[in-house]
């Protein structure tokens, strides 16, 4: 069976694909030779592994944990035969660092970053009904201070909060076949007021007599529909009946997206969806519909323990959704990961509020590893693109609800670069998306922000209440951060991080550790678990909090459940702790 057989991009779908996950072969080129002997072209590697699982996994049948800065794919592909005339896609959800792929020795393209999806047009290099010898080149450099890398370790073994790492493919590899004025891409702008959807399309080509036509559906009837010319502009439609989407009723329209020639003849057809909903910020609160809402978050960093940043099934996408939202939350901080497509897809299906979050931890401006790179400024241009490719990947699904493109931008080289880097980020993300609220860089140090975010992992309920007060407002560096202050929405985006491993369980690693010093039974973690969310809660400038964390991982033992997803704790008394809220939020 093929591992992430599920469509891998919900709100463009297409019936003629093919999915290329399953067994590939490898080889690791630990000397860097690869290139001179020709491996562009080769005809077969000894290794063999499982894509989309990366080699550090168990589940790619490779495990091999020691870093790895070169290595090589090989599969051979099969063209449809019935795909002659059109634009064959080549997509890649994930392929961590640097990659350059070949088709029989020439190369297709090439792509910088782990974290974002491409797609290459690989029409010229394929032949229909034939087969053709892909190669996948991959660079992935995690201690050179030049990469964003999230929690992925720098040191050879695990420790404090960073984790194995991931090299190579991470996420599903596909193609598809399209005519050549195919629909690239539509985003859609629910606007809840007025009860309607903007649509702006971008097509793979133009051509005279060209029209796009949207539908509407709920439950399958057509509500809403119109033609326009394609010409590259905005296209509104109005809502007869609006519903809109909630936490307590997720509802999603289905939308058929065609692209129509001269004659009325369907050249290309894609089914999406979307939901009506409306995210601001006013009073130092967030609000959704026009209703206040009090953020009840949870941390969730995405590792799994057989696939580490890869999911093992769709359905563990959703199970973790589904645990959260068990023990109370009402959604995540989607932390130092560009989560998985189908993750947001299963939060928009579940009415899971979320915070997207870019993996910058690695680029060295901030001294995050003590890693001191001259050439740092070239990491910055990597990031920009990148995470400009991940809101464009992500703006349309209604679950997301901010957008957090650094973390705890703290052991900085210069204060002024610093803040103008960060305002910089903040400028470029709500150019993407006037939409929704941007925090800067969570936590701190603050330059530009929507959100007024801090950590804090004390463990005193009292001490936190009187840190929370400080005036104006808790800041980790006041002399910088002072004029960033202007009362935004104030959260505590991570606090808590109790450890807690239950009795006859053993931890998952000699050097296991939580934020908490002391050694607690079951009963005393649950209380001071609680004790520290109501000093949250009852502060009435605090508009929401984010516990860390939903899951232990590896030698973090302060998830609510253990990595494995098991439960530690008496989860009545979890959920009756992260339920409570302000009575003022809608919910």
């Amino acid at each position: 069976m093929v591992p992430r057989n599920e469509y891998p991009r919900p709100q463009l779908e297409r019936a003629e694909w093919l999915n290329l996950n399953g067994e590939w072969e490898y080889t690791f080129d630990f000397s860097r030779s690869g290139d001179a002997r020709g491996l562009n072209d080769a005809r077969s590697f000894d290794g063999r592994i499982v894509v989309p699982f990366c080699p550090e996994s168990r589940l790619s049948n490779v495990a091999f944990t020691d870093f790895i800065e070169m290595m090589w794919y090989r599969r051979t592909v099969a063209i449809p035969a019935a795909w002659d005339g059109r634009t064959i896609l080549l997509h890649f959800g994930g392929v961590d660092y640097e990659c350059i792929v070949y088709l029989d020795g020439v190369e297709a393209g090439r792509h910088i970053g782990g974290a974002s999806p491409f797609t290459l047009d690989i029409t010229r290099l394929v032949r229909p009904g034939a087969e053709h010898n892909l190669v996948v080149r991959v660079e992935d450099h995690t201690r050179d201070g030049l990469q964003p890398l999230g929690k992925q370790c720098t040191k050879f073994a695990s420790c404090r909060c960073s984790y194995t790492r991931t090299t190579g493919i991470w996420q599903t590899v596909w193609m598809e076949a399209v005519d050549p004025c195919a629909l690239k891409q539509c985003r859609i702008v629910p606007d809840y007021d007025n009860g309607s959807f903007t649509f702006f399309p971008e097509f793979h080509r133009l051509k005279r007599g060209l029209a796009f036509a949207v539908s509407i559906l709920d439950g399958g009837v057509e509500v809403a529909s119109r033609v326009v010319k394609a010409g590259g502009g905005a296209l509104t439609l109005e809502l007869p009946h609006p519903k809109a989407w909630s936490p307590e009723q997720p509802f999603l329209y289905d939308i058929v997206f065609r692209v129509l020639d001269e004659n009325g003849a369907v050249l290309d057809e894609a089914k999406s969806y979307a939901g009506l909903r409306k995210i601001h910020l006013e009073d130092g609160r967030f609000f959704l519909n026009n209703e206040p809402i009090y953020l009840r978050l949870v941390l969730d960093q995405g590792f799994y323990p057989d696939g580490i940043w890869t999911a093992p099934t769709d359905a563990d996408l959703r199970r973790d959704i589904e645990l959260s939202m068990r023990a109370g939350f009402n959604g995540a901080r989607l932390h130092q990961k560009v989560f998985d497509e189908r993750f947001h897809y299963w939060a928009d299906r579940l009415g899971y509020l979320t915070w997207a979050e870019f993996p910058d931890w690695g680029m060295s401006f901030w001294q995050h590893f003590q890693k001191t790179t001259p050439d740092y400024n070239r990491s910055f241009r990597n990031f920009l693109v990148e995470w400009s490719s991940v809101v464009e990947r992500d703006l349309n699904h209604p679950s997301i609800i901010a957008w957090t493109p650094l973390n705890e931008t703290r052991f900085y080289y210069d204060a002024e670069e610093h803040c103008r880097l960060v305002r910089d980020v903040y400028d470029l993300t709500r150019r993407l998306d006037p939409t929704r609220p941007v925090n800067d860089t969570s936590g701190y140090c603050h330059a530009k922000t929507d959100l007024w975010t801090v950590h804090t992992y004390e463990q005193n309920p009292a001490l936190l209440a009187e840190k929370l007060n400080t005036q104006p407002i808790f800041m980790r560096e006041p002399d910088l951060e002072t004029p960033a202050w202007n009362g935004q929405p104030y959260l505590v985006d991570e606090y808590g991080g109790v450890s807690f491993v239950p009795e006859g369980k053993k931890p998952f690693a000699a050097n296991s550790w939580g934020y908490n010093k002391d050694t607690l039974s079951r009963e005393e973690t649950e209380r001071r678990i609680t004790d520290l969310t109501r000093c949250l809660v009852d502060d009435p400038r605090v508009a929401g909090y984010c516990y860390t964390q939903l899951t232990d991982v590896e030698q973090e033992q302060n998830g609510i459940y253990g990595y494995d997803r098991s439960e530690k704790f008496d989860m009545e008394a979890i959920r009756e702790c992260f339920s409570y809220k302000p009575g003022w939020s809608r919910l």
